[in-house]
């Protein structure tokens, strides 16, 4: 049986159809007033966004989801996670970091009218196990505490590309963004004989001169939090059986030619992404998580890096479901049957035509990877299912996205106001108010520059 996605496109022309508004009216369309009951502790899981990143979602999004809960009981908190870290100069590794990188990108009690908490500790250790004998390759899953202890979930996802997923949906913001620090090297394949990152890539230490051939060579050191990796006087040498997937040495390592990525590495973490998603709904209930995917902003990597490209495609919209699986295949559909932005990845790899997949031509670390594999895997593990119905929802009055601090017309709102206080001054200059030209030349200045060639 199909899902039923609800969807209104990127398009707005007025207040009630602003993308906030339409988070709100999707969120309604969805039926997920349903889920919170008067007393509820609701999670609102979303990317918070690396330091620099400038894709992420606006605070505004959670801001009116949490509005939302409140009105119906609720009590609501923004999180995110910590990182393992990925990334050499990372901006979310601790509690402390993600605080302080939230903050700079805008999220705090003040904006989102709740907390906004690191939903796993100071070290990202606080966690919730779920033995996940279902999963295809997981086993076992350890979700953030703060995400297993509410009464409800939502996942407020920024839909685009992702270097490792291929894309960075509903999926992954649960499959991975939902996952303590252990659950993350779980879903990398930390460890793992087959599937980790030490044990399926390519290692050329021949391609890299050591000491005393690379000026910048401690750098290479200093990118493994683990300390595993040592240049030596013409070469270098990584204890590799001790790699545990963070992978923050990554890009540094390929850029150089002294890695040699895997399709299998990210095909196994791409299916385990699908597991722990599966795992975190375990965590908080079967019928207590609702997904809204905003596909906007639509670049080819994640919020996790620290940078942000163009967008590859235009706005897709606000996309609400149920179903994990179906909501990011809606958006990967639409996605493909948008033509590509001119001036983008998309045209450099030349998939700028509709009917092209976008994202594994377009991703940051290995192209041709699938866009299916997270939905392939998430219906064979009974996640969701990837046959959806898109169902287009209808715009509500402006009524009800009036300014709700005081929602009256301004006719009512500051009549008596400027009676007392007159911002006009109708007595000034024989009731014109200011000082200026009766009449001007306006063709003038419309044409001055094409008048003097």
């Amino acid at each position: 049986m199909a899902s039923k996605v609800y969807h209104m496109d990127a398009r707005s022309n007025s207040p009630q159809t602003s993308m906030a508004s339409k988070v709100a009216t999707v969120f309604e369309a969805a039926g997920f007033d349903s889920l919170i009951k008067p007393g509820d502790v609701v999670a609102i899981k979303l990317h918070c966004g690396e330091w620099n990143n400038t894709a992420y979602l606006r605070p505004v999004y959670a801001r009116t989801i949490a509005d939302r809960v409140k009105a119906l009981g609720g009590r609501p908190f923004v999180c995110d996670t910590t990182t393992l870290p990925y990334l050499m100069y990372a901006s979310r590794c601790t509690g402390l970091d993600i605080m302080v990188t939230a903050e700079r990108n805008g999220y705090n009690s003040a904006t989102l009218g709740c907390p906004f908490i690191c939903a796993d500790g100071f070290m990202g250790t606080d966690d919730y196990r779920v033995d996940l004998p279902e999963g295809y390759i997981l086993k076992e899953a350890y979700i953030a505490e703060a995400i297993a202890a509410a009464d409800v979930l939502i996942a407020l996802t920024h839909f685009k590309g992702h270097a490792m997923g291929v894309i960075g949906g509903a999926i992954k913001n649960l499959g991975i963004g939902a996952q303590s620090k252990r659950g993350k090297f779980n879903t990398h394949m930390g460890g793992h004989p087959k599937y980790g990152l030490a044990s399926s890539v390519i290692f050329h230490p021949e391609n890299f001169k050591g000491r005393k051939g690379e000026k910048d060579w401690q750098i290479l050191e200093e990118c493994c939090p683990f300390g595993l990796i040592h240049v030596t006087e013409d070469s270098i040498v990584w204890e590799m059986e001790k790699c545990v997937s963070c992978p923050s040495c990554l890009r540094l390592m390929c850029s150089r030619g002294i890695l040699e990525l895997s399709e299998e590495h990210f095909k196994a973490v791409n299916a385990a992404i699908a597991d722990a998603c599966l795992a975190t709904i375990k965590a908080v209930g079967a019928g207590k998580v609702a997904f809204i995917n905003l596909a906007i902003d639509i670049s080819r990597g994640c919020d996790c890096l620290n940078y942000t490209d163009m967008p590859i495609i235009p706005d897709l919209g606000v996309f609400a479901s149920y179903d994990p699986v179906a909501i990011d295949k809606a958006c990967v559909d639409k996605a493909a049957e948008s033509a590509g932005v001119p001036g983008s990845m998309a045209e450099d790899m030349d998939v700028l035509e509709s009917g092209k997949r976008k994202f594994e031509t377009c991703s940051p670390l290995l192209a041709g990877l699938s866009e299916e594999t997270q939905l392939n895997t998430g219906e064979i593990i009974g996640l969701g299912t990837r046959q959806y119905e898109l169902v287009p929802v209808a715009e509500k009055k402006m009524e009800d996205f009036a300014f709700s601090p005081d929602p009256r017309p301004v006719g009512v709102r500051l009549s008596q106001v400027f009676a007392k206080l007159q911002p006009f001054p109708y007595d000034w200059y024989e009731g014109k108010g200011f000082l200026r030209e009766e009449e001007v030349d306006l063709e003038h200045v419309n044409t001055y520059y094409d008048d003097k060639r």
